[in-house]
């Protein structure tokens, strides 16, 4: 892929004001938490869910089994509640014979439940028969087995038992399997999984990011919780509620809204919400972006910066018809996209890259006598491992902004004041915000570009219909002095 770069809102200033006044917290990073197996014991159970109006939603979902030994977490340490929305990311390699146990620990009115694995030819044992697959009655636990040799990649799971209900209640999560080898030419960085997304030499990362898109209309979560209440002891009437005509008014990346989103994974203050939605990255680094539509509607995710090219659709790469040379392997062939039509159930694996290029000035803003150096690749960029200004567009080295920004003090002030909109010069191999006022308590002291993305839908861009909020977060392009540490 080409980096090019999409100014968006009028400017990447513009943008940078926007963040100023969306975000809460955002040295808050994202990755990809979750448990690893290839065992797991899983149960599915209600709680409550909270949103940035205030409002606690009643909601079902997966979690770890708390009677079960506890899991391994990656890429860095977490935790697991028994009920967690999106369920548990299940991480996996290539090979791997997976077995997921799930226990029952719905209230009664919920009747069984049960996990659909797609794309996965899955045995059973124990639980009781159901329309799509073995369910799990209180009391009776059902084991799924399945193999992933030739799997790797990203999948959804999610339940298989009176669908319009509990996948709306929150019964749904995501599959990692990774590549059993590591590819040639691919460094795995220290928050990834691993170096590459596939067994192919061009799907190679540096940082990866989960956004699991979906909606929930409070209304029919009401109406659950008046029928659980209503017969607290089995046996009991099935949860029998109307959902159509279907009205969300909650829209949720992995299972918060803007700005929740952006807090840290494993926040003490989102007891079932585990995982945040907020992406960091450095010039010229290939990001992973997993995306899964988990949700009933169709979802338009938009991601500012640049397009991004598709690897895969569940979990299988798009590759090109035509021959490669001998010994070589096929070449990709998805697309590029700057909005992502997220699919119900559908998962896409893409790669994102940003450099500047396309701007058409500086965005590290060297000056002409600072010594700053910009050696091009065959591509024309600089990478020269080490460089401050690594993943730089050359061709636009020392070119001024072709605008006069407005005064800082009125355009950006407060918590995510930064001073400038540009990286910054990185020759000392540090950075501090130029221009700050005294006493400023500084959330974006990287001064790092910040673009939104969100979904193109306007109205997911609300919570219960207050804007800003919803499907949307932050993604931070962080000088490469710039120590990204994803546990924070």
């Amino acid at each position: 892929m080409t980096p090019t770069t999409k100014p968006c809102c009028g400017t990447v200033l513009g943008l940078l004001t926007l963040a100023a006044s969306l975000a809460v917290a955002p040295v808050a990073r994202a990755a990809v938490p979750g448990i690893t197996g290839p065992a797991f014991s899983l149960v599915a159970a209600d709680g409550y869910t909270s949103q940035p109006d205030g409002a606690s939603i009643y909601t079902w979902g997966y979690g770890c089994d708390p009677a079960a030994a506890a899991p391994g977490f990656a890429p860095f340490p977490g935790g697991c509640p028994s009920m967690q929305l999106p369920g548990p990311t299940l991480i996996v390699t290539e090979g791997q014979t997976v077995a997921v146990t799930l226990k029952n620990a719905l209230p009664p009115a919920a009747g069984n439940t049960s996990i659909l694995f797609p794309g996965f030819q899955v045995t059973t044992s124990g639980g009781v028969a159901g329309r799509y697959t073995q369910e799990a009655a209180p009391g009776a636990p059902v084991t799924y087995t399945f193999d992933t040799t030739g799997k790797a990649g990203t999948h959804a799971y999610y339940s298989g038992t009176q669908a319009d209900l509990q996948i709306e209640m929150g019964l749904f999560g995501a599959l990692i399997v990774l590549p059993a080898t590591a590819q040639a030419g691919c460094t795995q960085g220290p928050y990834s999984l691993a170096s590459s997304a596939y067994d192919h030499p061009s799907t190679c990362y540096d940082r990866e990011y989960m956004f699991q898109l979906s909606e929930m209309d409070s209304r029919i979560h009401d109406a659950a919780l008046a029928q659980v209440q209503a017969c607290p002891v089995g046996p009991c009437t099935p949860i029998a509620v109307i959902s159509e005509p279907y009205r969300p008014n909650y829209y949720l990346l992995n299972g918060r809204s803007m700005p929740d989103d952006m807090d840290t994974s494993y926040s003490p203050g989102y007891v079932h919400q585990p995982y945040n939605a907020n992406p960091h990255m450095h010039p010229g680094e290939k990001l992973l972006m997993r995306i899964i539509g988990q949700g009933r509607w169709q979802h338009p995710f938009h991601f500012h910066g640049n397009h991004a090219r598709v690897l895969a659709r569940d979990g299988n790469l798009i590759l090109s018809a035509v021959a490669p040379a001998a010994g070589a392997p096929a070449a990709l062939a998805g697309p590029l996209l700057f909005t992502t039509p997220s699919v119900s159930g559908q998962t896409q694996d893409q790669i994102f890259t940003w450099s500047g290029k396309g701007l058409n000035w500086d965005v590290y803003n060297h000056h002409p006598g600072d010594g700053s150096v910009c050696t091009p690749d065959a591509s024309g960029f600089n990478s020269v491992v080490g460089s401050p200004n690594y993943g730089e567009w050359c061709a636009d080295h020392l070119k001024p902004i072709p605008v006069t920004p407005p005064d800082p003090n009125i355009v950006a002030i407060g918590q995510w004041y930064g001073g400038t909109p540009y990286l910054g010069i990185q020759s000392t191999g540090a950075f501090t915000a130029t221009n700050e006022p005294p006493g400023t308590l500084n959330q974006n002291p990287e001064a790092g570009y910040a673009y939104m993305w969100h979904s193109h839908n306007e109205r997911e861009i609300t919570t219960n219909d207050v804007f800003p909020g919803g499907m949307m977060a932050m993604l931070l392009i962080d000088p490469p002095a710039w120590v990204i540490d994803e546990r924070l």
